[in-house]
């Protein structure tokens, strides 16, 4: 198998060294810039590389987003670990492995084909060479340019990739010290961060000395413009003061979101930039009725279990980090920015963190505890935030308004349809449209003004378009964005982006199609789907739910079917559930088929699989931000509520064997298709369906008392 182009990972990171060292004897440096944030990426990765150096996966120590001497890879996001980090390590692995049995070849003036490695050493005609990697690695320069053209194995003699092998980073983390926040250095400094409660708030006055008596022992109070730091060798302390402060701190000024923020209604009158774009051409004829339907969904938090956390050390003039951001490499940069350093004086170092689904604090934490080392050179600086923090600062999830209409034929399939969005941009990760977007650094005195807000690009995937472009067969397909980029809040990148609700919405859609054509929902679905990889996704996942099968269920249960393809380029998924509704939705038994292409790690693929059906139901069943007084009013779990695991159902997964095909990106696969199927169950069990999310008891009372 050639390579005829190369992954984006590998055309940023060309040098065959930048991923690839024999520094010690029996090991493998193997680098990655994409960094595990509870996927299972490392493994998955090291799978990758043993397989094609052959060498054993315990030989390969993967570095991951050390900025040092990591490939920069940008941010773990949007299900491209695998597809594009992981197919570079496959290319470059494959192309040194070449490279040294070309160099063993000639020494022994024999053909390649008498060669082959195990563990690292080289053999010829199975007998030892007394050659291996290490020996031989000053032989050879690997300070050259990848070609690509190296051949890879082929999937028929993987002998570790697509097997099982227990997860790397789960012995320290059983063990409690797996985290950043397990870290203790000496001559440490906590820190904590009095935070904004909207964008552009102004401290119009802080009562220090009731601060410092909450604190209980001295602490160093640090202000520049809105950026108010409390810090001292006891953690205690500074949790003392920034609790005191966060309830004494007067704001005044900046924009405060109104009391309807979110809603569909305020949405619509937001100040948009449009655009419309067409595919497709008329085909079927309309002879039918035209019909239409909205859906919402509100605002989210990132909701991570475990807070963010940042440790920063400014020493000689360089400052290192230690964070467990998506983006090292991108961290790296912009802090050296906000902090006026040069960029080689700026090291950032993963560490891992409690689970990552898109962007949350790790990137300000970082830079809270940077700012605050530069200011207390050789003292390392750890910085936690607190559970309220996270609900009132963090990146939220944006709400989206979609309307969805179709033109039925005769047959009451559709003839014309189109998707219609307000959504305000769902990235402004580090970087973005050329802003910092560290929170510590736009409170500071003469902080640069934002940039003009854009979205993802559609070509990387699209923000709120994503899986906006139904993946059945439409004869033509009108896609209308709303772009509302002057939003009083910060929003960006949580699991999926767009596209879980553009799937509810347009899955939704789909059944409500299928119940005017008197037709049963998968059949339906079929009748418009030729690609055979998406029908034998819907077609086993009915098979494994029994679904054509299934007997009259009990009063008050039902179930649903939900299916896309995750940005239309990655994997299929398709979802059944089973819910029991009476005043409150009760999840039964949830059943997921999907293909992936080669699996690298089964055991890694159906956690991903089943954490984006927890994560996608708890999306549709519970969770919302709400606002009050122009700042979040969520403050603990008690008024987020997240699914639970009294609330998790059996879940049975099939992966589909399609090994001869690229592996496709995962992660965030099942989460829409999971929330469009509890949807339609729930519509199914009423007899009436609720578009608006989340789908609550409130919800659902009130559409009962409605009838």
């Amino acid at each position: 198998m050639i390579s005829n182009t190369l992954p984006l990972s590998l055309i940023d990171n060309p040098i065959l060294s930048q991923w690839i060292a024999f520094e010690q004897p029996g090991r493998v440096r193997v680098g990655s810039g994409k960094v595990e944030i509870g996927q299972g990426i490392l493994t998955a990765l090291t799978q990758i590389a043993a397989e094609e150096l052959d060498v054993r996966p315990e030989q390969i120590n993967l570095v991951s987003g050390q900025t040092d001497i990591s490939p920069a890879e940008g941010f773990t996001s949007g299900s491209y670990s695998i597809a594009v980090g992981g197919a570079s390590i496959r290319l470059v692995c494959a192309e040194v492995r070449s490279l040294f049995l070309d160099q063993v070849a000639e020494e022994l003036r024999c053909p390649v084909s008498e060669l082959s490695i195990e563990d690292g050493r080289f053999l010829r005609a199975g007998k030892e060479t007394g050659r291996d990697y290490w020996s031989m690695a000053g032989e050879i320069t690997l300070d050259r340019r990848a070609s690509g053209t190296a051949p890879v194995k082929r999937p028929s003699t993987y002998r570790i990739v697509g097997k099982h092998l227990p997860r790397l980073d789960l012995p320290a983390k059983v063990a409690g010290a797996g985290f950043i926040h397990d870290i203790a250095t000496e001559n440490l400094m906590h820190a904590r961060v009095l935070r904004q409660p909207w964008r552009g708030a102004n401290l119009a006055a802080l009562d220090e000395s009731a601060v410092r008596r909450a604190a209980g022992t001295p602490i160093e109070i640090i202000r520049e413009g809105e950026f108010v730091a409390f810090t001292s060798g006891s953690e205690l302390a500074v949790m003392r003061a920034s609790e005191a402060a966060r309830a004494l701190a007067q704001w005044q000024g900046g924009a405060q979101p109104p009391a309807d923020v979110g809603s569909p209604a305020w949405l619509k009158r937001q100040a948009s930039r449009d655009k419309t774009t067409d595919t497709g051409k008329p085909g079927r004829a309309p002879a039918g009725r035209m019909v239409e339907a909205s859906y919402s969904r509100p605002f989210l938090t990132y909701g991570s279990i475990g807070t963010s956390c940042a440790l920063a050390e400014f020493k000689d003039g360089a400052l290192k980090a230690w964070s467990h951001s998506q983006g090292p490499a991108v961290l790296r940069e912009w802090l050296a920015r906000a902090l006026g350093l040069p960029s080689a004086q700026v090291n950032v170092f993963h560490r891992q963190g409690a689970g990552a689904y898109g962007h949350n604090t790790a990137d300000d934490a970082a830079f809270d505890a940077s700012f605050i080392a530069m200011r207390h050179p050789g003292r390392t600086v750890r910085v936690q935030w607190s559970r309220e923090d996270e609900f009132a600062a963090a990146p939220i999830s944006t709400a989206m308004a979609i309307k969805l209409s179709a033109t039925l034929d005769k047959d009451n399939k559709p003839a014309d349809w189109k998707i219609e969005i307000w959504s305000p941009p769902h990235a402004q990760r580090p970087g973005m449209n050329g802003n910092s977007n560290l929170l510590g650094a736009a409170a500071l005195p003469n902080a640069p003004p934002l940039n003009p807000l854009g979205d993802v690009p559609d070509e990387r995937g699209g923000g709120a378009t994503r899986n906006a472009v139904a993946i059945y067969d439409l004869p033509r397909h009108r896609l209308i964005h709303h772009l509302l980029p002057e939003v009083p809040m910060r929003t960006s990148s949580l699991r999926g982006l767009g596209a879980w609700a553009n799937v509810f919405a347009i899955e939704s859609f789909i059944d409500e199609l299928a119940d005017i054509a008197g037709e049963d929902p998968v059949n339906y679905r079929l009748s418009l789907l030729t690609d055979p990889r998406a029908r034998r996704v819907v077609e086993t996942a009915a098979r494994l739910s029994g679904w054509f099968e299934q007997r009259k269920l009990p009063e008050g249960r039902a179930r649903g079917f939900g299916f896309a393809r995750y940005k239309n380029i990655a994997s299929f998924a398709a979802v059944v559930v089973e819910v029991e509704v009476d005043e409150d939705i009760s999840l039964k038994k949830i059943w997921c088929a999907a293909d992936a292409g080669l699996v690298i790690a089964p055991d890694g693929a159906r956690n991903q699989l089943e954490g984006g059906i927890i994560q996608g139901a708890s999306f549709v069943m519970r969770e919302q931000v709400r606002f009050e007084d122009g700042r979040v009013a969520n403050q603990t779990w008690d008024d987020y509520p997240i699914l639970r695991f009294s609330d998790i159902p059996e879940i049975e997964i099939e992966l589909i064997d399609n090994p001869n095909e690229p592996t496709l990106g995962l992660g965030e696969a099942s989460v829409g298709p999971t929330g469009a199927a509890i949807g339609n169950a729930l519509a199914r069990a009423l007899g009436r369906r609720i578009r608006d999310l989340p789908l609550t008891r409130e919800r659902i009372m009130a559409t009962l008392l409605s009838e």
